[in-house]
């Protein structure tokens, strides 16, 4: 509705005064609560073209639209803005549109559509996932979904570090204390053990460096001399090398992580259709440095590193390979970048991964434009801020994450105690209050992560997360629950427009809200920003709680206006649905 009367008014512009304006200069706005109409038009950018004063060219304008647009049923002007109302008859075709359509505000991807990579996750198998990760997946998983509503073909990728020094002092400190225990053993998930040699690593180390520098060695030397970093440095080479027996405990360690991490990805409700390992990518991107060096765009060292020189484009040197002939996390990301471009010509490939790597996106982007591969303006690095609880922020070497199994289970049990505090939960059976549970729990989890700007840091707080009043995903849920309520008992769903029924205002906010539900996932597309859709959700269900304070649906005497309110709210469900499913977020069907 708005864009046709910004072209009514680019129109009217033209013919009372000669001027061909862009639709950009056009200002529309939500009429205020406390004046007479729906659409407001900002009537002082014509002030130049009219030489009248802004009633006076408020009045023009008013007068053209009431003459010539369709849908105006009269104006008024207040200083220099104009109000207009819109007929009935407008609000009500424009939700007979929205009604009538299939997937409203979603494209579907053709053959042709670009080819965009989304890469998210990206864990290291030295140690379980965390909350960190959560973020990360959260917003990878929403992006990716959001992306294909805008008609893209999207593929979702995560790339495995499953090699290199870190993984090396979880190998090397379950040889020194492991004892041969395995989850089985212990009863534990494959990713925790490990994650537990690796804070047992540091733990060793640290020591070592202490006993060192007690023996006269400055702690500098010490960090560099201590014998448990040079057994895994020595790790690493055999590894490399190919040995036998480093090889077979990596996989067999390596194995435990992935059985954990599959059963955290699960929990959370997200997938992947691509997963590459570092293991298998670092060789490709070691080829294409070596052969960059035999054409001498890169260069090496006396100590025989491998490095690119980036002083000519404002930045500095880059090591690519050590001076050992061990490969480098840009190395791998190399690889990995040629590997994926072979695999799918993609248009675009987003890297979801944290500000703090801002630095290395922009080299890696620098490198390959240095290498010769055309697609480097392709790759997009979408960084986002840390996350971090009340308690501060967390180090996984010393053993302080947040894990992000534990956190779900905090949510499921934070979700539990309210809703029994409130009685949210009613009669439902056991195995459906368990269900619901979970998906209250996990439900404010990740509308709470989503919902702020990703740009941001934020602090995590569970028991805030699951209020049901306010902007959270349990105040959503519960209204989904309040609309599907109703249409049972209303014993309807889907109704056919009636385009003669008088509506009310809270009616036409609503009709409103749905409107501009397409320019929203357009928007959150272009911008890449999971919280614009989430903060929809919040506003189409504040908007709808209030008419149903107001008013009554189901007790409506008049059978016009009882459709039209029982349409009204399946319309209004079925946005919230599809909004919160481009979160990832489930919504049960009661609570």
């Amino acid at each position: 509705m708005e864009n046709r009367f910004r072209k009514y008014t680019v129109s009217a512009i033209s013919q009372l005064y000669g001027e061909e304006i862009d639709q950009s200069l056009v200002q529309l706005q939500e009429t205020r609560n406390d004046f007479e109409g729906d659409l407001t038009l900002v009537v002082f950018p014509y002030l130049r073209f009219s030489k009248k004063p802004a009633e006076q060219t408020g009045e023009d304008i008013g007068k053209w639209l009431k003459e010539n647009a369709e849908g105006v049923e009269s104006f008024s002007v207040i200083k220099g803005f104009l109000n207009i109302v819109v007929r009935n008859s407008e609000w009500l075709e424009l939700f007979k549109d929205i009604a009538g359509s299939d997937n409203y505000g979603f494209s579907s991807p053709a053959e042709d559509s670009p080819v965009i990579l989304v890469e998210y996750s990206s864990p290291n198998t030295n140690k379980p996932l965390h909350l960190g990760h959560i973020r990360n997946n959260l917003l990878g998983y929403s992006l990716a979904r959001i992306l294909e509503a805008n008609g893209n073909n999207v593929c979702k990728t995560n790339i495995v570090n499953d090699r290199g020094i870190h993984i090396c002092k979880s190998m090397v400190a379950w040889k020194r204390f492991g004892n041969g225990e395995t989850p089985d053993k212990k009863e534990e998930k494959g990713d925790h053990l490990v994650g537990r040699y690796y804070v047992k690593f540091n733990d060793e180390y640290n020591r070592e460096i202490d006993s060192l520098v007690a023996e006269g060695m400055t702690r500098e030397e010490a960090s560099e001399k201590a014998p448990v970093l040079e057994e895994a440095r020595e790790m690493l080479r055999g590894w490399e090398a190919g040995d036998k027996e480093i090889r077979e405990l990596w996989e067999r360690m390596n194995s435990w992580v992935y059985k954990g991490f599959d059963e955290t990805y699960r929990s959370l409700g997200v997938s992947f259709d691509k997963i590459y390992y570092e293991s298998e990518t670092y060789k490709h991107g070691k080829r294409i440095v070596e052969e960059a060096l035999n054409r001498e765009i890169l260069y090496k060292k006396e100590d025989g590193s491998v490095w690119a020189d980036l002083t000519g484009d404002g930045l500095d040197h880059k090591i690519l390979l050590r001076s050992d002939g061990t490969a480098v996390y840009m190395t791998q990301d190399l690889g990995t970048a040629v590997d994926r471009y072979e695999d799918y010509k993609f248009d675009k490939q987003v890297y979801v991964v944290g500000n703090e790597q801002n630095y290395h996106f922009q080299v890696l982007k620098l490198i390959l434009k240095k290498l010769g591969y055309s697609w480097f303006d392709r790759i997009y690095h979408f960084n986002y801020g840390m996350v971090e609880l009340p308690s501060g922020k967390m180090k996984s070497r010393e053993g302080t994450v947040v894990d992000a199994d534990e956190l779900v289970e905090t949510m499921y049990e934070t979700a539990r105690e309210m809703s029994e505090e409130l009685g949210k939960l009613g009669d439902d059976t056991n195995t459906d209050k368990e269900m619901i549970l979970r998906k209250i729990g996990l439900g404010a989890l990740k509308y709470y992560i989503l919902k702020v700007d990703p740009k941001k840091n934020m602090l995590f707080n569970p028991k805030e997360s699951i209020d049901f009043n306010g902007n959270t995903g349990p105040f959503i849920q519960y209204t989904y629950t309040r609309i599907n309520s109703i249409l049972r008992k209303a014993g309807k769903k889907k109704e056919c427009v009636d385009t003669r029924v008088e509506i009310n205002k809270k009616e036409k906010d609503i009709i409103r809200r749905l409107s501009v539900f397409p320019s929203i996932v357009r928007e959150a597309g272009i911008t890449l920003s999971p919280s614009l859709i989430a903060n929809y959700c919040y506003d189409l269900a504040k908007e709808f709680n209030q008419f149903y304070h107001d008013y009554t649906i189901l007790g409506e005497k008049e059978k016009q206006k009882r459709d039209f309110r029982i349409e009204l709210s399946f319309q209004t469900g079925y946005m919230l649905k599809n909004g919160m499913w481009l979160l990832g977020i489930d919504l049960p069907e009661k609570m």
